[in-house]
């Protein structure tokens, strides 16, 4: 295969990871956000207090927990970490080519790409 068909095949690659994350996350919080407006959407806004997030939404364990209890909260939430994934994915799928095709300097820039999403998510709690 030539190097211009590689290319373009893992443009394809990529492009069809960010697509379909979009995608999962875009439903997954659709599936979260009209049961919750039925529930508590003609609930008036109080601003005059800052409650901040739940402690249960502050870690991805505590937004999946409540997911799976099928909190409305906890869907969006969900799909907002689907989100969230979808780069680190791509990131992860360019990595594992460049390895796979022995591209050393690729790999490790990727690499170094992927350290800097992983501290900006999980390094500076």
């Amino acid at each position: 295969m030539t190097a211009g068909r590689k290319e373009r095949r893992l443009a394809r690659e990529v492009g069809g990871i960010l697509r379909l994350g979009v995608i999962i996350s875009g439903v997954t919080i659709l599936l979260g956000l009209v049961p919750y407006l039925v529930r508590d959407g003609g609930r008036r806004a109080d601003y005059h207090l800052f409650r901040g997030e739940p402690e249960a939404f502050r870690t991805a364990a505590g937004a999946v927990a409540w997911a799976a209890g099928a909190h409305p909260r906890g869907i969006m939430q969900l799909g907002v970490l689907f989100l969230l994934a979808t780069p680190v994915a791509r990131v992860v799928l360019c990595l594992a080519e460049f390895a796979r095709e022995r591209d050393r300097l690729y790999a490790g820039v990727t690499l170094v790409v992927l350290a800097a999403l992983a501290w900006g998510l999980f390094g500076s709690g």
